[in-house]
């Protein structure tokens, strides 16, 4: 199969690191990690990132690519992620995507054209800021809604940061996101993709699991590498450290709850992203899934896979 690739994905807590290295050992591959949180440096425990020694078995890609206070975009994930993809690929690898967002996958799977869209104008975009700030977002959604009424259909006035680059992307190319959207659609897709989705047969376990994770976090230092990244200078308001597990540990650490409300926070919103995660791969018919039974049973997964594979 041309320009093969495997993925590992599901909802947090469900294994996909583990099954992901011992598959890339069997057959031959490199991790590429998809995971929106884990490009960040130095935010290791709360992203629950491949430990050194899990690193040390298997080459790991697109992990500590970036500073926690740059926006990372899925425009500059996929630049970077396909570029990794296609020299393993050339070297005879096989990349193993692993990883719970369904957005960086589905995108780099895609090989969707970010061309025109993903360098900015600063100058431009500043300008559409302040008119942001002096009209308002439905203002503003009146605006976009002018020449591109689906794209304003699907945001909501106060989310200024899409609203923004809608309005810059159509300045700067003529085209509207909603006309880039569908070109990239029709082409065929960049990789050829085995997908294999892990999860729990009975929720409730996978909710558990969650919970116990959470508990390992904080137990491994997460509110010490949290406050250790405010010391840096970090604002509490950028980008990263809006990441479940370190929002609510920054709410802690100001004193606006305690440190058991905060770990019962990322737990209750960790749950709620996993609901969500499971409905996102839900819609990939194709897919491979694999229920565990209270716990992970790699060794029985991976007899299963390597045949399907």
């Amino acid at each position: 199969m041309k320009n093969k690739v495997i993925v590992v994905c599901g909802p947090t807590a469900t294994g996909k690191t583990a099954l992901g290295i011992e598959l890339a050992l069997r057959l031959g591959g490199e991790i590429v990690s998809a995971d929106s949180m884990q490009v960040y440096r130095r935010m290791d425990i709360g992203t629950a990132k491949a430990t050194a020694e899990e690193r040390a078995r298997v080459p790991h890609h697109m992990l500590d690519v970036c500073e926690p206070w740059e926006d990372y975009s899925v425009s500059r994930y996929v630049q970077e992620a396909s570029a990794v993809c296609d020299g393993l690929l050339a070297r005879g690898k096989i990349p193993v995507i692993v990883g719970g967002t369904g957005l960086y996958i589905d995108s780099l799977l895609a090989g969707r054209d970010f061309a025109g869209r993903q360098e900015g104008d600063d100058a431009l975009r500043l300008r559409l800021e302040a008119d942001y700030e002096r009209l308002g977002g439905e203002a503003m959604l009146e605006r976009l809604r002018a020449f591109d009424p689906e794209r304003a259909a699907k945001l909501h006035p106060g989310d200024r940061r899409r609203i923004v680059r809608a309005m810059e992307i159509y300045q700067l190319t003529g085209k509207t996101i909603t006309q880039h959207d569908r070109e990239t659609q029709a082409l065929p897709p960049r990789y050829q993709a085995k997908t294999i989705v892990l999860s729990f047969a009975d929720r409730a376990d996978l909710y558990a699991r969650i919970d116990r994770r959470v508990e390992q976090m904080v137990d491994a230092g997460l509110f010490d590498e949290v406050e250790a990244l405010l010391k840096e200078g970090l604002s509490p308001a950028c980008t990263a450290m809006q990441a479940i597990g370190y929002k609510e540990a920054v709410q802690a650490l100001e004193g606006s709850i305690s440190r058991q409300e905060a770990v019962e926070r990322i737990q209750l919103n960790s749950r709620r992203y996993a609901k969500r995660q499971l409905t996102w791969f839900g819609r990939n018919r194709e897919a491979r899934w694999i229920r565990w039974e209270r716990e992970p049973r790699f060794d029985r997964a991976l007899g299963e896979l390597e045949k399907w594979l």
